[in-house]
């Protein structure tokens, strides 16, 4: 087993197969990237799109169903890493045409949570390209997941960490550090090269430490952390219940469909509808926020992702983060998009279980700026939100003392 594990000529190959992987997930991350963000102006400037989601709805399930990739999701990738599940190349498809569509017609989901599973998928082409053994597999699996994210989202640390965390929450997987620093770099790389721009905010007016401070932030975080765990356990019971009423796929996403058009005539704008990036650069440029906002994303995001539309909730995530951040914010007396960025950070933290990678995506989105209040915050959301998270696949290997 030891002299497995050294092999020169077995590491050799994957890291070259994680430096490819990287290079082929910054491409596609790059392209769906800025597939999003072209989407997303024609959905601004039709807005009659929205009245096609349903529609939408059916096209993703018939696609799914014809490539044979029904039910499959980034728990299944999750599984992957773990040798109990195999995944499709198709995969990668599926969830990118699919995502696309999603956001062309105003689905309330993101585009991280495509972009770990184009990752995964995209690694079993490679596995199967390069004839890796099953722990190779598993690893460049991990691989995939930095990679894309990581071009997609323009935060390799993050990606870094990211990968790495979240299969096994408390654990580091020793084996995959380096495939995945190769993969995310040369992702994220790639993918600047191509002309994908990273996601980043200004973050200026930070409070200087004190007492006072200190307790504002702690009650933010941990009304944040609560809020984790609702969301959570909201998008849990909502999929439960849609499968349970709508026994067919093509029911649940018509019906998730309708209502995501009814309630965006109600509130007559689309601020709910797609990523919502915009609103939340809204709040770092304006200071400006809605304070119902949180509460109808999540929501919006709920009946999607219920539904059975695709793309993910990370960025949904980081919505939901920032206006109820900016919300408590605004309560407690503290700078609005301050309180939006702990918002962001804590939620992240709170929805994945993954610290490090919540921590670096602080960084990585505010270039640094607040870092030592997202520490602190990140450890105590991440104490208090336990085992609940977005993936049901996750395992956990940390215990309380």
């Amino acid at each position: 087993m030891l002299e497995q594990s050294f092999n020169l000529k077995n590491w050799l190959k994957l890291i070259l197969s994680s430096l490819i992987l990287g290079i082929l997930g910054g491409v596609t991350g790059a392209v769906f990237s800025l597939a999003i963000g072209f989407i997303t102006t024609i959905r601004f400037a039709n807005i009659w799109l929205i009245l096609l989601l349903p529609i939408c709805g059916l096209l993703t399930v018939f696609l799914y169903q014809k490539l044979k990739i029904s039910g499959a999701g980034t728990d299944s990738v999750l599984l992957a890493c773990n040798g109990k599940e195999k995944l499709s190349p198709w995969l990668s498809v599926g969830v990118f045409i699919s995502s696309v569509l999603s956001h062309l017609f105003g689905a309330s989901v993101g585009r991280e949570g495509a972009a770990l599973q184009i990752g995964g998928s995209l690694s079993s082409l490679i596995s199967r390209l390069f004839r890796l053994n099953q722990d190779q597999s598993e690893i460049l699996i991990r691989a995939g997941m930095a990679g894309v994210f990581s071009a997609v989202f323009g935060t390799p640390v993050t990606a870094f960490f990211f990968a790495l965390e979240i299969v096994k929450v408390g654990t580091i997987h020793l084996k995959s550090v380096i495939p995945c620093l190769i993969s995310s770099l040369s992702g994220f790389f790639t993918a600047a090269f191509i002309g994908a721009h990273p996601e980043r905010f200004t973050l200026s007016d930070v409070p200087d430490i004190s007492l006072h401070i200190i307790l504002k932030v702690a009650i933010l975080t941990l009304l944040t952390a609560f809020l984790s765990i609702a969301f959570c356990y909201a998008l849990k019971y909502s999929s439960k219940f849609a499968k349970q009423i709508f026994k067919l796929p093509y029911h649940r996403i018509i019906v998730g469909g309708a209502m995501i058009i009814l309630f965006t005539f109600i509130i007559g704008n689309q601020n709910y509808n797609g990523a919502g990036v915009n609103i939340i650069e809204h709040i770092f440029e304006n200071g400006t926020f809605r304070p119902e906002a949180f509460a109808l994303k999540m929501l919006f995001t709920c009946i999607c992702v219920a539904a059975g539309y695709k793309g993910g909730e990370i960025v949904p995530t980081l919505f939901i983060g920032a206006t109820f951040g900016a919300l408590i914010s605004s309560l407690l007396g503290l700078s609005i998009p301050f309180g939006a960025a702990l918002g962001m950070v804590i939620l992240f933290c709170g929805v994945t279980n993954c610290p490090l990678a919540s921590i670096f995506l602080g960084i990585e989105l505010f270039s640094g700026v607040g870092m030592w209040y997202f520490i602190p915050t990140v450890a105590v959301c991440y104490l208090i939100s336990g085992k609940i998270s977005l993936y049901s696949a996750q395992q956990h290997k940390f215990k309380y003392i």
